[in-house]
């Protein structure tokens, strides 16, 4: 093994990102050293490097991105147990440290990287047959959609929901809200290739929010029916006063995507009236990763369609650009080291 490893970094003080020759590091006391065989490229990367997203927890300027991570257990720390050398396991997006949640890649070094370090308990196993490409993102792409249509959202079935955005995390909540029985399931997204895949993923319509009928093609899907619950994956204002119209009486409102933009009611009235409510959403709990593994390998969920494309560790500034100018309308783009 030798002494150093290729790491895409990103200088938080310079806003420049590089993938750069670092020492790899050894495992203390309760952590592993995981050899990366996967690793995720989300839209967080893109807004890290942007400038939008800043690290809350960060010790000094630089920091090892990724938080979508698979592979195999190389070295253990002192003190480990709970692992042994060449376990398949995918890493938990985050942990919490003196009560205070850490995110992986952001408050401290990454995935994207030959090697990365993880404290034990944030290592999950996985099944032979899952391979490591469509475990990498399960902590976050499918996580995230997870926790929202499940905790935030409370989802229950039979109830029609709308999906604003089918992305990485949009694609994956159409899937979801399938699985847990939600009924008509409307995907609303302006780019003819994204409305295909939400059918092919589960939807039972899929709408452009700038087509002059939607709202009367709307009724036509849900027969008639407000929605319960919309989900807003794509973070523009636009987005979430078309998906706020379309609630009924105690309609949520839930806030996946990320911006910086402020949110505006236009119709307060309404909103007090219907008792409607708005729910922020941000990523997940650790056990819903874990219960996601497990439907894996129950034979419910099937990620196999949501790898658009894999890119050498040497060109994440490529794989970045992809994803930001949405080239070929991906779903989850992966490094492999």
């Amino acid at each position: 093994m030798t002494a150093t490893m290729l790491a895409g970094r990103l200088d938080v003080a310079k806003g420049s990102f590089a993938v750069e020759e670092v020492p790899v590091p050894v495992p203390g006391p309760g952590e592993v050293l995981i050899k990366v065989e996967a690793a995720g490229v989300c839209l967080s990367d893109v807004h890290l490097i942007e400038g939008m997203l800043k690290p809350l927890y960060l010790k000094g300027d630089k920091v090892t991105l990724g938080h979508e991570v698979a592979g195999t257990v190389h070295t253990l720390g002192e003190g480990v147990t709970t692992a042994a050398v060449g376990d398949r396991v995918l890493l938990q997006a985050g942990e919490t440290r003196d009560g205070v949640v850490h995110t992986r890649g952001v408050d401290y070094d990454g995935g994207w990287a030959e090697y990365a370090l993880a404290t034990a308990t944030t290592l999950v196993p996985i099944p032979d047959e899952l391979p490591f490409e469509q475990a990498c993102f399960i902590p976050d792409a499918v996580s995230t959609p997870w926790a929202a249509i499940t905790a935030t959202g409370a989802v229950r079935p039979a109830e029609a929901v709308g999906v604003w955005g089918v992305g990485g995390l949009g694609a994956h909540g159409v899937q979801l809200l399938r699985a847990v029985g939600a009924f008509p399931i409307v995907a609303v997204d302006p780019l003819p290739a994204a409305r295909e895949r939400a059918l092919a993923f589960g939807a039972d319509a899929a709408l452009d929010p700038t087509d002059p009928a939607f709202a009367k093609r709307l009724r036509e899907a849900t027969g008639g029916r407000p929605l319960s619950v919309a989900f807003d994956f794509a973070g523009v204002a636009p987005v979430r006063e078309q998906a706020m119209a379309t609630l009924g009486k105690g309609g949520r409102l839930v806030l996946v995507g990320l911006t910086d933009k402020p949110l505006t009611v236009t119709n307060g009235t309404r909103v007090s009236y219907l008792r409607q409510e708005i729910r922020g959403h941000y990523g997940s709990e650790g056990e819903d990763v874990v219960d996601l593994v497990n439907l894996v390998r129950g034979g419910r969920l099937d990620f196999s369609r949501s790898v658009s494309g894999t890119f050498p560790l040497a060109e994440a500034a490529r794989a970045v650009q992809a994803l930001e100018h949405k080239e070929g309308n991906p779903i989850r783009l992966v490094l492999k080291p």
